[in-house]
């Protein structure tokens, strides 16, 4: 079959995973990035403007871009739109007339408060999608009353390839060791470098990884523990197996209850010790698979405990290695649940 992929390019994306998952799945792939082509319109001010007014102005361009894509030679058996907030209702039914269905996958919140701005083209096009693929309970009722047509509820995934642990134990460099890990941005309102900062007054040893953090007013006290930007590749999964413990936070304000972290952490060969939630706990078994906390003093004692047990740690490394892959929440998996039936 072929598939014509629309979502990010970029090597390191969790897009570009999913492309690849459909490779190893047998598709025939042809990907196009309309974020890579449209790159010269989404730099400084414009691209803020474009992104916060929802694209709007570029739906046009957006459409004839598609055009001259796949305008002429051969047809697909389906497309997959990976993301979507650059696709209007025009060009979703110009992939359904070209592929004869139009798959809609987003683990982001598009019908949620935080980025309704953004996400304003891709909620005019929902109902224009052969299918809906979503990654919160609530988005299933939410992406209904947007008229679509059929709509499955997924969880986020880890990638079979990119975020496996390499054979034999690969050593780990010194500099993916620590104790406690964070992997991941500095979200405005979400108060994470408070937290984070709290922790260390109260004596862990964090390795911070992400984006913006220099932004925040404790900025100061976080700086000696900030070892970087954003992870990818083997880099990023080192980073979690070199920890002890890797933090899971939430984006109270992105309404999730579980994050890509939740299933690639366990995966990557990591110790998953995230916020309590109905979906957390419904993944893993708490205290043996994973630990779980609801406030800052319970994040502490977990933490602390997994940095002082070595007993504790390795068991519950090894059984949520394996309990997420029981969990079937591979991108393979998730693709071949949304496109067809369940492989795994």
């Amino acid at each position: 079959m072929r598939v014509l992929f629309i979502g990010d390019g970029h090597e390191s994306s969790t897009s570009s995973h999913r492309a690849k998952a459909f490779l190893r799945l047998g598709y025939e792939v042809m990907q196009l990035d309309p974020l890579r082509a449209f790159a010269a319109r989404l730099r400084g001010n414009a691209g803020r403007f474009h992104y916060h007014t929802g694209y709007t102005l570029l739906r046009g361009a957006v459409l004839d871009w598609l055009r001259k894509e796949i305008g002429v030679g051969p047809t697909f058996d389906l497309c997959w739109v990976d993301g979507g907030e650059m696709l209007g209702a025009n060009s979703v039914r110009l992939l359904r007339e070209r592929c004869g269905s139009a798959i809609l996958f987003n683990h982001d919140d598009p019908t949620g408060q935080r980025d309704w701005r953004r996400f304003y083209t891709l909620r005019s096009a929902i109902s224009s999608y052969h299918r809906c693929a979503v990654v919160r309970s609530f988005n299933v009722d939410e992406f209904k009353a947007y008229g679509a047509q059929d709509v499955v509820r997924v969880y986020r995934t880890y990638d079979e390839v990119a975020h496996a642990a390499p054979a034999g134990h690969a050593p780990i460099g010194e500099r993916f060791r620590s104790d406690v890990c964070f992997i991941g941005a500095n979200y405005k309102g979400e108060n994470r470098d408070y937290f984070l900062a709290n922790l260390i007054d109260r004596g862990l040893k964090l390795a911070i990884w992400g984006d913006h953090w220099e932004r925040s007013p404790v900025w100061k006290k976080l700086e000696p523990f900030h070892r970087g930007g954003n992870l990818t590749g083997s880099e990023y999964v080192d980073a979690i197996r070199g920890a002890k413990a890797c933090l899971g936070l939430l984006a109270a304000r992105n309404r999730d209850e579980h994050t890509t972290r939740s299933m690639e952490i366990p995966y990557a060969g990591g110790v998953l010790c995230a916020q309590r939630t109905p979906e957390h706990t419904g993944l893993y078994n708490e205290g043996s698979e994973a630990l779980f906390w609801s406030n800052f003093e319970e994040c502490y004692l977990a933490a602390s405990r997994l940095v002082s047990d070595d007993a504790l740690r390795t068991r519950i490394r090894e059984r949520g290695m394996e309990r997420v892959r029981k969990n079937c929440v591979g991108n393979e998996s998730m693709i071949a649940k949304v496109v067809g039936p369940l492989s795994c």
